[in-house]
């Protein structure tokens, strides 16, 4: 018999909804993962497991494959499995919602995970994008304050991508009001697909006759299509942005074809997400989380955890924090912390 579980944990202050959770019945957490080709899922996989098998959960998944429709199949299949809590990475936020109905109507508590799922009946967990966004333009900035700048954005179906955006902005606007810079071209990622952010790239420097001077793009593996292309053209070298502490990307900052990869802890991400669903499923407040209120006025519960850019200039944060092991960071670099 399933039982009634806490839809919402909230921070402290504000009351919790008194569960009865039978002390004797395994918690279950299924995890829908949008897709799993990219190279930072499997590390917050690995976070989130750790975090259940230390709370005497069991994991369950599924992989969408890049598929909204195959993503809602999934979270019916990890519901019958017999999950008791769900982490979703929504492949399109608009197309998710009846996911996260098939669980209110089992009641089973979601975590709308890395993406926004906007309903007030999901607790929403991520990094600060909007942060994330100003990062990314401030160091694209400070290495090219003049010429002619793209944007690479990310998915369309992706609320990420505009909150990204719009931290971009507002970074760049006083140098576009002063004219030290001009938006020549922007364009969505389908699906984050680094070959689709290459051919983006691609035809915006045919365009432009390849007049370019900098290029934000919005993750690590954008920013790898950039590069790729730029590399064709011989502008290799050119500030671009990303995010998200790949490998690749990390290297690419050291070797100097990327100009900072923000880094968002992923190991932290998946530790909270796993803890958060635990504590859902008993029916328990989550320590630190806040109402957060999105651009369109809903109300939900969440946790933003905070970025840290890195550049050339701070390599040595991501080898201390034990994230890359140093000779893949340093692989032909001469980088003063490769040394």
């Amino acid at each position: 018999m399933k039982k009634l579980l806490a839809m919402a944990a909230l921070s402290v202050g504000i009351s919790v909804s008194t569960v009865a959770f039978a002390a004797d019945e395994a918690i279950t957490v299924g995890v829908s993962w949008s897709n799993f080709q990219e190279e930072r899922w499997k590390t917050d996989e690995a976070a989130i497991k750790s975090a259940l098998e230390a709370a005497g959960a069991k994991y369950i998944s599924a992989d969408a494959q890049s598929s909204s429709g195959k993503q809602l199949a999934d979270v019916e299949s990890l519901i019958a499995q017999g999950a008791t809590a769900l982490i979703i990475l929504a492949q399109d936020a608009s197309a998710v919602g009846p996911a996260v109905q098939a669980a209110s109507d089992e009641g089973i508590p979601v975590v709308a995970y890395d993406r926004l799922i906007e309903d007030d009946r999901a607790f929403y967990l991520t990094f600060d994008n909007v942060e994330v966004g100003r990062m990314q333009a401030r160091a694209v900035l400070a290495a090219q304050p003049k010429g002619n700048y793209v944007m690479i954005k990310g998915s369309p179906t992706d609320p990420n991508a505009d909150f990204l955006r719009g931290g971009q902005q507002e970074v760049l606007q006083a140098a576009i009001d002063a004219g030290d810079i001009t938006i020549v071209a922007e364009a969505y990622t389908d699906g984050w697909v680094p070959a689709n952010a290459q051919r983006n790239m691609e035809q915006i420097l045919t365009a432009q006759d390849n007049k370019v001077d900098a290029v934000v793009a919005s993750n690590d593996g954008t920013a790898g299509g950039v590069v790729a292309a730029l590399t064709a053209q011989g502008l290799e070298g050119l500030p671009v942005s990303g995010q998200d502490g790949d490998h690749a990307a990390l290297n690419r900052v050291a070797t100097g074809t990327q100009t900072v990869s923000v880094w968002k802890d992923a190991r932290a991400l998946g530790k909270a997400a796993g803890e958060i669903a635990v504590a859902m499923a008993k029916g328990d407040a989550v320590e630190g989380a806040s109402e957060w209120t999105s651009p369109s006025g809903t109300v939900m519960n969440s946790m933003f955890l905070a970025p840290v850019p890195v550049t050339a200039d701070n390599l040595s944060v991501v080898l201390d924090a034990g994230w890359i092991a140093k000779d893949a960071l340093c692989a032909g670099s001469s980088n003063v912390a490769c040394e």
